[in-house]
C-alpha cells in the first residue's frame, strides 16, 4: 500500500540524480503467498561468516513463512555479502530451482528468481521513497501548481524526463496523468518522435491485443488488411498505457515480453518486429492492491513501476485552486483578476471528485453562462450540491471506465463521510458499522482526505 506522504518510489537506480539503494527484499512474486516479503537487511554483512542466514519455509520459525504445501518446513536460506547473495537449499523435499535447474547452493545478485514448490521468489531491490528538493518551477507541461506537494512531484518528473526510465503514474481519474505523461515525452530526448496514448480499459481483450501489437491480414474476422500496433507506431518515441489495471491476464503476459525484449509479434504473424519505445503507464487505482488480489502480474508491476509517482487529488491541494483557475481563464483569453470572494469560497467548499477535469468543466460552464464577464469575480460559478441523498450522476460524456470510476468515487466519499459523521469521528465504531477492516477503512479515509476528521477523537483505539 502506498504511503500518503510518499511523493514517489523507485525500484532501480536508473533515475539520474538518485543514489543507488542497497536495501533488498525477498519477495514472493507468484504463488499462494504472492506479495509476501521479508527484508534482507539482517542477512547483510561484509564477512559471510557474520551475516545471519534468513530462512524460508512453511515452519512458523522461518523469517518468510509460506503456505505452499510443496514447500518444506525449512526450505531455503539466504545470506548477503558485499552486495551478493548466497542462496542454499536446506535439504528440502522438492528442491529449489534456479534458471530451470535444481541447486543446492548458488551465489547470485539482485533480480535472481527461484522456484520453491508452486512459488516464485525474487531478490528484489526495495522501492525507496524518492526525496527531492521541490522544483522552483510552477509548471510542468500543462500542469500548474503552487503547492509544495506538486512541486515535489514536478522535481521527480523533471528527473525522469531526462532518461528512458519507465514511469508509472497513479492517481484518481482527472488528476492529470496523461498531461504528466505528455510533458515527460516533450522534455525527453524522444520529443521528436511520436507520442501514442492507448486507453487499455476501453477495448475488449481481442481488440486490445490488436491495438497494442498490431495484426496481419486475415488474422481474425474483419481483418481485411494488416495494421501496425501502438508499439510499432510509437517506434522512436513514447507509448502511454492508460487504465493499466484493466489489462486482462493474457495480454499482461504478452506485454511483459514486449517490455523485457522490446519485440512485438502482431496477431496472426509468424515473425517478430523489434521496437524502440519509451513506456509510460497510468492507473487510477493502486496497482499493489490488484497484485495482492491476483488480478495483476507482480513481475509486470515491477517492470512498469521503476519510478512510481502518485498524483494527488485536487481536494488534497486546495491551495492550487487559484493558480489553476487563473491558468484555465488565461487559456480562454480572460484575466482572472483578484482570486477572492464567494466564487472562491464555492470552489474551496467542494470536494472535487472529478479533480482537474471537473474544475475545467465548472470554469468552462461559468464562462459560457457569464457573457461579458471580465474577471473571475464576475463569473456565475455554479457547482451542483453534494447532498448525501442526491442520486449518483452517470457521466455519459466520459469514456466508460472513467464514468464508472467517477460513480464509485462519489459513492465511496458519500458513504464514508456519512458513516464517520454518524459514529462521531470514531474510526473503530465506523469500522464495525461498515463491516470494513479498520486498517482498510483508514486507507479509504486518507484517500478522500477525511482522515483528519477522525484524528484525535475519543475511543479511537483497539
Amino acid at each position: 500500500m502506498r504511503d500518503k506522504n510518499t511523493v514517489a518510489t523507485i525500484h532501480s537506480e536508473a533515475l539520474p540524480g538518485f543514489a543507488k539503494a542497497r536495501s533488498c527484499q525477498l519477495l514472493v512474486v507468484d504463488g499462494p503467498d504472492a506479495g509476501r516479503a521479508v527484508s534482507l537487511d539482517k542477512a547483510a554483512s561484509n564477512d559471510p561468516s557474520e551475516g545471519r542466514e534468513l530462512r524460508v519455509g512453511s515452519g512458523e520459525d522461518c523469517d518468510l513463512v509460506l503456505t505452499d504445501e510443496r514447500v518444506s518446513r525449512h526450505h531455503l536460506g539466504v545470506t548477503e555479502s558485499a552486495g551478493r547473495f548466497l542462496v542454499r537449499d536446506l535439504g528440502s523435499k522438492n528442491g529449489t530451482l534456479y534458471e530451470g535447474s535444481l541447486v543446492t547452493e548458488v551465489r547470485v545478485g539482485a533480480g535472481a528468481t527461484f522456484k520453491l514448490g508452486r512459488s516464485f521468489l525474487r531478490i528484489q531491490p526495495r522501492p525507496q521513497p524518492l526525496e527531492v528538493v521541490p522544483s522552483q518551477a510552477r509548471r510542468f507541461g500543462d500542469l500548474v501548481a503552487e503547492s509544495l506537494s506538486m512541486r515535489e512531484i514536478f522535481a521527480v518528473l523533471e528527473l525522469a524526463a531526462t532518461s528512458d526510465v519507465t514511469v508509472l503514474l497513479e492517481g484518481e481519474t482527472g488528476t492529470g496523468k496523461e498531461l504528466a505523461a505528455r510533458a515527460i515525452h516533450e522534455r525527453s530526448t524522444r520529443r521528436g518522435g511520436p507520442f501514442v496514448a492507448i486507453d487499455c480499459g476501453a477495448l475488449p481483450e481481442t481488440l486490445l491485443e490488436s491495438e497494442l501489437f498490431g495484426h496481419v491480414r486475415g488474422a481474425f474476422t474483419g481483418a481485411a488488411q494488416s495494421r501496425a500496433g501502438a508499439f510499432q507506431r510509437a517506434h522512436g518515441g513514447t507509448i502511454f498505457l492508460d487504465e493499466l489495471g484493466s489489462i486482462p491476464p493474457a495480454v499482461q503476459a504478452r506485454l511483459l515480453r514486449v517490455l523485457e525484449e522490446r519485440v512485438v509479434r502482431p496477431v496472426g504473424a509468424d515473425q517478430e518486429k523489434r521496437v524502440d519505445v519509451r513506456v509510460l503507464a497510468a492507473s487510477p487505482i493502486d496497482l499493489t492492491t490488484r497484485v495482492a488480489e491476483g488480478a495483476f502480474r507482480p513481475d509486470l508491476f515491477y517492470r512498469l513501476s521503476v519510478v512510481r509517482v502518485v498524483l494527488p487529488a485536487l481536494r488534497a491541494r486546495r491551495e492550487d485552486l487559484s493558480v489553476l483557475v487563473t491558468e484555465l481563464m488565461r487559456r480562454r483569453g480572460l484575466t482572472a483578476g483578484r482570486m477572492a470572494g464567494p466564487n472562491l469560497d464555492r470552489l474551496n467548499a467542494h470536494t472535487w471528485p472529478g479533480n482537474l477535469r471537473e474544475l475545467r468543466n465548472v470554469i468552462d460552464r461559468a464562462i459560457a453562462l457569464s457573457p461579458g464577464a471580465q474577471s473571475f469575480a464576475e463569473l456565475r460559478v455554479h457547482i451542483t450540491p453534494q447532498a448525501a441523498d442526491e442520486a449518483l450522476t452517470v457521466r455519459t460524456d466520459l469514456p466508460f471506465t472513467e464514468a464508472k470510476a467517477a460513480v464509485l468515487q462519489t459513492f465511496e466519499l458519500r458513504y464514508l463521510r456519512d458513516v464517520l459523521q454518524r459514529c462521531e469521528g470514531n474510526i473503530s465504531a465506523a469500522a464495525r458499522q461498515s463491516g470494513l477492516d479498520r486498517k482498510h477503512l483508514r486507507t479509504l479515509l486518507r484517500k478522500y482526505g477525511l482522515v483528519a476528521d477522525a484524528l484525535g477523537t475519543p475511543d479511537d483505539s483497539e
